[in-house]
């Protein structure tokens, strides 16, 4: 795909091994991985080094042993730093949420796009049009992944689009020594983290987790996520249309639909 400028600016680059375990967890998770003959997933904006392309290669391909990995960087010098750790299934290649492919992969469309720690650095009215960017990029069944975690990796939170739009909102914390779910407002995802108050549905996701949480504290004697299964329990009961299953649940992480927590309120 020519692309004279890469769309987008270059971020700080943070990143550190092991950062994004969970979200490479439920990534390859996803259906669309194992049925798909080869995967293209791309890891966009993987920073000063290329850690956590070749960890995400080395995790799908337990589940697929025909992903391919490609790591897309805004910085030249990223890319080049990367390079040397190219191989038949890991390539490595300068562009942003235009998401370009590198010559060797003859396909126009990818499979999956993980976009970490991105769209954090940007303004919120820049949000829709780097989703829609990167959606354009997508096979009809294809995924996007775009969301926030801390440096660590203990605490995250995206988003799940397909070609049409966002379907999903997803929780992953580690569970042990958690204080409160809402542990996760300082790392949702841009389009929500502005509207973590009163009146947005966000707001009132963070506050009934907390206050189930609490409520199942004596379950903490088993194990925390004992307590996080019957959290995810609690909200459910709720009313929350929750999108995954007590497996999930057990790992941390907690899945809803977009429709549930999206903005009602356009920031200015």
């Amino acid at each position: 795909m020519a692309q004279r400028k890469p769309v987008g600016s270059i971020t700080r680059g943070t990143t550190n091994p092991n950062r994004l375990r969970r979200v490479d967890r439920f990534i390859a998770s996803l259906p669309i991985i194992r049925r798909t003959t080869s995967p293209i997933v791309i890891d966009l904006g993987y920073g000063a080094t290329p850690t956590t392309a070749i960890e995400m290669l080395e995790r799908l391909r337990k589940e697929n042993i025909n992903t391919k990995v490609v790591g897309i960087e805004i910085d030249r010098e990223r890319v080049e730093r990367a390079k040397p750790y190219e191989t038949q299934n890991l390539l490595f290649g300068i562009g942003g949420f235009e998401v370009p492919l590198p010559k060797e992969i003859t396909q126009d469309t990818v499979t999956v796009i993980r976009a970490m720690n991105v769209l954090r650095q940007y303004d919120e009215t820049e949000v829709r049009a780097a989703w829609a960017l990167m959606q354009s990029r997508l096979i009809p069944e294809g995924l996007i992944v775009e969301g926030t975690c801390d440096e660590i990796g203990r605490i995250a939170s995206w988003v799940t689009l397909d070609v049409a739009g966002p379907k999903l909102f997803t929780i992953s914390l580690r569970l042990r020594g958690l204080a409160k779910p809402s542990k996760v407002a300082e790392r949702l995802p841009k389009a929500l983290i502005h509207h973590n108050v009163p009146g947005e549905p966000i707001y009132q996701l963070l506050k009934d987790l907390d206050a189930a949480w609490a409520n199942h504290a004596g379950l903490a004697i088993f194990s925390p996520a004992q307590r996080w299964v019957a959290t995810c329990e609690d909200l459910k009961k709720q009313g929350w249309p929750i999108n995954n299953e007590a497996k999930r649940w057990k790992l941390g992480e907690l899945t809803i639909s977009w429709e549930a927590v999206k903005p009602q309120v356009a920031q200015p």
